[in-house]
């Protein structure tokens, strides 16, 4: 029998492509959001939509009562991390209370198997690099912070009322779909490759660069980028492991890209020059971040197949300059 999904964000930037990829291998998926952040032109037209919210909780209950759910994936989450320090209450409200709703609609439905996007940012500043698992958790945000009270939720559901859970904790999503057809569209924009490539395409004055004097080859930061396909293929097989598997995931490659390697990789692709500002240092902002990837591979067979920044930044120029929303 064919196992419906219900993907929560869903017409969200991972959510839109993990939607497309599951729809690929055979899943029935239903999308479930609130459209706040997500683009309804992102939601595959395979998928059947659903408007609801998390701080809504007959809206869920709606959805659970409705259909016959399988599991969840969860990505309905606010995600700004300057914003979550101005306004924290939104993103425990949200985040938090709104994943207590989202558990509580599930276990009245005997639904218990649910897929968490999580993030690194639930480490805090790196003690050592490349990070696991096993790295101290010490969130230096609310976004960081509501992220880590949900991991810990999960803990204590599982050992209450049996929840199967696996929370991916994934470092720098990038990149579009391959066809062209989905892709990043934030407002506002804050990761790094789209900035570069609107600079690229003077849609920006310029890129800034904060801080050349890192302990990095190049002095500039350093992160892990993870191509949008891999990570949805990395949820697919999540869910897939429940629940012989609960716990914590890290996704990333392993090996980190500088600002300056993004700027030059995507002047190469575009063929185009990108205006540069370079500025003082942000603070809080960390020399390396990058994954180890090791648990991943181990317990999902996981492995990312866009193997250079070079492949993930031209699927990025290809959707902006073909973009659909």
């Amino acid at each position: 029998m064919t196992k419906t999904v219900l993907v929560m964000g869903g017409a969200g930037y991972i959510g839109s492509h993990t939607v497309k990829h599951l729809l690929d291998n055979g899943y029935r998926v239903i999308v479930a959001d609130n459209l706040v952040y997500g683009h309804l032109e992102a939601i595959d037209k395979r998928a059947a939509f659903i408007h609801a919210d998390l701080l809504n909780s007959a809206s869920l209950y709606a959805i659970f009562n409705r259909h016959e759910i399988h599991a969840v994936i969860h990505f309905a989450a606010f995600a700004y991390v300057g914003e979550s320090v101005q306004d924290p209450q939104k993103y425990y409200l949200n985040n938090v209370v709104g994943t207590i709703n989202l558990l509580n609609a599930m276990l009245a439905n005997n639904v218990k198997n649910i897929v968490f996007s999580s993030t690194c940012a639930t480490y805090g500043e790196p003690n050592y690099i490349p990070i696991d698992e096993k790295h101290p958790q010490s969130p230096i945000n609310p976004y960081g912070k509501s992220k880590l009270m949900i991991e810990q939720i999960f803990a204590d559901y599982e050992k209450a009322y049996g929840l199967n859970h696996i929370s991916l904790r994934y470092f720098n999503a990038a990149g579009c779909s391959a066809d062209g057809e989905i892709g990043e569209s934030h407002t506002p924009e804050t990761h790094l490759i789209p900035l570069v490539l609107k600079a690229i395409k003077g849609e920006r004055d310029s890129i800034h660069v904060f801080g050349t004097d890192y302990d990095t080859p190049d002095g500039t930061c350093i992160r892990d980028y993870i191509h949008i396909e891999d990570l949805a293929a990395a949820h697919r097989l999540a869910l897939e492991k429940l629940p012989e598997y609960c716990g914590c995931i890290n996704l990333g490659t392993g090996t980190g890209t500088s600002v300056k390697e993004i700027i030059f990789a995507a002047e190469k692709v575009s063929g185009k020059k990108c205006p540069t500002v370079y500025a003082e240092r942000r603070a809080g902002d960390p020399a390396k971040l990058f994954a180890d990837n090791t648990k991943a591979k181990e317990i999902l067979g996981w492995q990312p197949h866009y193997a250079s920044i070079e492949e993930i930044i031209t699927t990025a120029w290809n959707w902006e300059t073909n973009r659909k929303f």
